[in-house]
């Protein structure tokens, strides 16, 4: 599949896209057009299946297509269950991976990509830009594997305790920096990397945030999956919310809906950050300083996948929706659903169930999912004063949280973290 700038620069393979990360021009890769899909795999087709499906279009005459099947098997080795909080409202648990995040999924199936592309490197620097949790899935998903190293820059005192443990306690060849400002400064700093030429040449950097297509491709696998299921159970297409703060993961439901997936309404739910909100409602894209929030992934000042979304959808506000929560609503969310169902939720699932709400209270019908991002044991400092009960972290998160963490202090300029890059390299 041929992939080409969001700016209009020249076509590459998807190969050489997932390779590059960003596009030469600083825009960000799409496919040329979106394939069509085949027909579906038999009903009950575990996730690992239903992704090679979904992603064999794109990948058809690619370098990488006949280990499609492998990747698709090492990447989804957990599931995305549904857990019904009504007959008609659920939520898409993305949360069991290993970082008990959604990024597993997009991070894991990276990782199988580029292993697999020859480099003229002997080590290629994996640079990523962090508001919580991709950090951690990028690192786990890159660990110990040989020919890599991982900088992750996350913005300091503004991630969960548990989070920035999580960031420092990988180790090896992972190497985490808090960086003294924003995660829009940590984006800003990991974009202007790739675009340093010298840089680039000398360190062998491979993008792993959701600029990348080898995250944001396979995120499509579990909203089709979902999708499938409730067609096979005859249910009317799916509609989903969607928490988001850089786009990536709601960018994937709308292309899985453009290829053919039966989904309904996709509506994205963010917290104070309205740039979302603002650009859908009046046309323009007006990036701003981030403000801090209790849903700490989401604090998202400028977000990348805008310019996707942009190059796509030229009226995006006729394809989704958005809406925004503020935190005195996150946390009321997380009580109530916590009294109502006996359920805890994190902070951006919350933002997510919140909008749901208030859309059926604004006469919504149909079912709906919302995507539960993370694990609400990431967020215990939140979820159990909300809730009243304790919150303990799954065995994975756990057995991170055992270990010594440890992370640079790094000031928010590109010229700093430039030298710590040559440092490494």
């Amino acid at each position: 599949m041929r992939c080409v700038s969001t700016r209009g620069g020249g076509a590459v393979s998807l190969t050489e896209a997932i390779a590059a990360g960003l596009a030469p021009d600083g825009g960000l890769f799409l496919p040329t057009q979106l394939p069509q899909l085949g027909a579906p795999p038999t009903a009950g087709a575990s996730l690992p299946i239903v992704a090679s499906w979904l992603l064999r279009p794109f990948f058809e005459g690619e370098a990488l297509a006949g280990a499609l099947d492998e990747i698709c098997a090492r990447a989804f080795t957990f599931a995305a269950p549904l857990r019904w909080l009504e007959p008609d409202t659920g939520l898409l648990e993305l949360f069991h991976g290993p970082t008990a995040a959604f990024k597993d999924f997009g991070a894991r199936f990276l990782a199988e990509c580029t292993a697999r592309i020859p480099s003229g490197s002997a080590t290629r620097t994996v640079l990523v830009a962090t508001s919580g949790d991709t950090g951690a899935a990028v690192a786990a998903a890159f660990h110990r594997r040989p020919g890599f190293r991982v900088l992750v820059l996350y913005p300091d005192g503004r991630v969960s305790a548990r989070q920035a443990h999580q960031l420092g306690a990988f180790g090896d060849n992972v190497h985490a920096f808090r960086v003294a400002g924003s995660f829009d400064d940590c984006q800003r700093m990991v974009k202007a990397a790739f675009l340093d030429r010298e840089l680039q040449s000398r360190a062998t950097l491979l993008s792993a945030n959701s600029i990348s297509l080898g995250r944001l491709l396979p995120q499509m696998a579990y909203y089709a999956h979902a999708a499938l299921h409730a067609r096979e159970q005859g249910l009317a297409p799916l509609s989903f919310v969607v928490p988001t703060g850089n786009l990536g993961n709601a960018f994937a439901c709308l292309l899985a809906r453009e290829v053919g997936l039966p989904i309904g309404r996709v509506v994205l739910a963010t917290n104070a950050n309205r740039v979302l909100i603002d650009f859908l409602s009046t046309g323009r894209y007006e990036p701003r300083a981030s403000v801090a929030t209790l849903a700490n992934a989401m604090d998202v000042g400028a977000p990348s996948n805008v310019e996707r979304l942009r190059a796509l959808f030229p009226d995006a506000s006729r394809v989704v929706e958005a809406d925004a929560v503020d935190d005195t609503t996150i946390r009321a969310t997380i009580a109530s659903i916590w009294q109502r169902h006996g359920k805890a939720i994190c902070p951006h699932t919350a933002c997510g169930v919140a909008v749901l709400e208030r859309l059926r209270g604004a006469g919504a019908q149909g079912t709906w999912l919302v995507a539960a991002t993370a694990h609400p044991a990431k967020f215990d400092t939140i979820v159990e004063p909300a809730t009243g009960a304790e919150c303990p972290p799954p065995a994975p998160l756990a057995a991170l949280l055992a270990r010594p963490a440890h992370a640079t202090p790094l000031e928010p300029s590109f010229e700093a973290l430039r030298r710590a890059l040559l440092e490494l390299a």
